[in-house]
């Protein structure tokens, strides 16, 4: 044992091409605690070397005779030190002939750590050996706190980019898988008691723990945190923690780093597993501490925005008409499909309208601009803004000039989309004003489908707006509204995915219902903005005696 009472008795290579000093050499060593593995040759020296590192048990020191009769002790140093996985192993050289200051220049620059003059005293022997272990552990341990540090550096920089809790669980497990060197499990619990999981890669995704497992470390968690601030490392043994969570169907006692988020609102675990594994030394776990400092400053933007979402579905969900509560409108089929954007990204302003004027039914598909709690509270304010102004106006170009010059008033920064559609149901006559939006796709009878030849600026922008596009719709027509949502893909060019939704349409199935779910099949998942889709389609009616 040395000062700091770290064991430093060592396997050691002796290579020696003569027996006696093999033996000589040997029993001092043994003597002195150490185990030795005596070679005659060069050769024989890294065929050892080759049988142990497949093994995994290198030893500690290799004491190299200078004067070996295969190679001399320099050019076997330099081999040794050429190898990858060996190079951290040092090399003492030794030699009761070569002893001039050249011999030993030419030790130190095959790579040698030390030079003995053999003979001499058995203790300057265990000494040289002893402190060069001492020194390359020494190195080793360096050189893994620098491989942490890395390795913590690249974790925080990968929780910071996460858009999603999901994803900054998962790399947080990740990072603390590879920090400590076997499976990690991290989970967020929220102000709402909502459990968030990530598990390391290396975690078989068989058996997952259930919704009790779940259950429990939820409830653990909020026990531990209560009145606590700051890091908290504590082991919970196996029969309070859940089995699963770090190899399927195991049980293990967990290590627990533990942190609350800045505003004290949520709490972050790290967990790690102790049995089976090796236990983590005080440095690794002031590494993982400081993983869990960073992964719950990352958290807490990611649990507000939660909320935020939450404030902006509700919005969106009390303000957009049911579809079993859509007007009914006399000769005039309608459906509509709303769908949030998954959790992944962020609150849009999209938004349907069905609503019955004076000369007809008036359907409206839009999207404000950006991605907010602010883009939502704005699409209610145009959606109510349209109901108000349908009251004594009907023509679309006139609604969207009113809807134009009011986002300008009140919001000038933002702008919008929006189609609208006004259908005679008693004629098929169909006027429709398109301010930035995609244009409707009309679907005849005869399996065609079109895009409607209808455009205008945004609304907000100030422009004036064109006069309706006007057509008629036919019994068997059908007419379809949607926001980019449901097409828009990054890194392809909207004109290609337009087309993608006009050859679906004129495949779909028929009727409303069916046209509606197949392009929601089709287009509709893990989609990165909302999704709003209005269908409508006249009913059968009588000739009109229209020329």
């Amino acid at each position: 044992m040395d000062v700091n009472g770290k064991r430093t008795d060592a396997t050691v290579l002796l290579v020696d091409d003569t027996a006696a000093g093999r033996y000589a050499i040997g029993a001092l060593l043994r003597r002195a605690g150490h185990q030795v593995v005596a070679v005659a040759t060069g050769h024989e020296a890294l065929v050892e070397l080759d049988a142990r590192l497949r093994r995994g048990i290198l030893p500690d020191v290799a004491l190299v005779d200078v004067d070996l009769a295969d190679m001399d002790g320099f050019e076997l140093c330099r081999r040794i030190k050429a190898r990858p996985h060996m190079a951290h192993l040092p090399v003492v050289h030794f030699s009761a002939s070569s002893v001039s200051p050249g011999d030993r220049c030419r030790g130190l620059e095959a790579g040698g750590d030390a030079y003995l003059t053999v003979p001499t005293e058995p203790e300057e022997i265990d000494a040289v050996v002893r402190a060069a272990v001492r020194s390359a552990r020494l190195r080793a341990d360096d050189q893994a706190l620098a491989r942490r540090l890395t390795l913590l550096s690249e974790t925080i920089v990968t929780i910071q980019a996460a858009r999603s809790l999901q994803e900054l669980a998962d790399a947080a497990a990740n990072g603390t898988a590879r920090l400590t060197g076997g499976p990690a499990a991290v989970f967020f619990l929220g102000a709402d008691d909502e459990l968030y999981r990530g598990t390391s890669k290396d975690r078989s995704s068989l058996a997952p723990p259930d919704e009790g497992a779940h259950r429990a470390v939820a409830g653990l968690l909020r026990r531990l945190t209560r009145g606590q601030s700051g890091v908290q490392i504590t082991t919970v043994p196996a029969p309070l923690w859940p089995a699963g969570f770090f190899r399927p169907g195991v049980q293990h006692d967990a290590r627990l780093v533990l942190n609350l988020t800045q505003d004290g609102k949520a709490a972050v675990c790290l967990a790690t597993p102790t049995r089976g594994v090796r236990a983590l030394a005080p440095e690794e776990e002031t590494l993982v501490a400081r993983l869990a400092q960073a992964t719950a400053l990352a958290a807490e933007p990611l649990l507000m925005y939660q909320v935020e979402r939450h404030v902006a579905l509700t919005l969106q969900h009390s303000f957009l008409p049911q579809p079993h509560r859509l007007p009914e409108l006399h000769g005039l089929d309608t459906v509509v499909r709303y769908v949030p954007a998954s959790q992944q990204t962020e609150i849009g302003g999209d938004f349907y309208a069905v609503l019955r004027t004076g000369e007809g039914a008036l359907a409206a598909v839009g999207d404000v601009v950006g991605h907010s709690l602010d883009a939502a509270t704005v699409m209610v304010e145009i959606r109510h803004a349209l109901r108000a102004y349908c009251v004594d106006e009907s023509d679309p170009a006139a609604l969207a000039e009113r809807l134009d010059r009011m986002l300008q008033h009140y919001h000038p920064a933002l702008t919008a989309t929006v189609c609208l559609v006004l259908v005679d149901p008693a004629t098929g006559r169909t006027r429709i004003a398109n301010a930035g939006h995609i244009p409707p796709l009309v679907m005849r009878g005869n399996g065609t489908a079109d895009y409607v030849k209808a455009s205008g600026p945004l609304l907000g922008v100030g422009l004036p707006h064109p006069a309706p596009t006007e057509l008629f719709l036919e019994a068997g027509d059908r007419l379809l509204m949607v926001t980019d949502g449901l097409i828009e893909t990054r890194g392809t060019d909207l004109a290609v995915s337009m087309e993608h939704l006009r050859a679906a349409c004129a495949g779909a199935p028929p009727g409303l219902e069916a046209l509606c779910d197949t392009l929601l099949d089709c287009f509709g998942h893990e989609r990165e903005d909302d999704i709003a889709m209005l269908a409508l389609q006249p009913a059968p009616r009588a000739p009109s005696g229209r020329g």
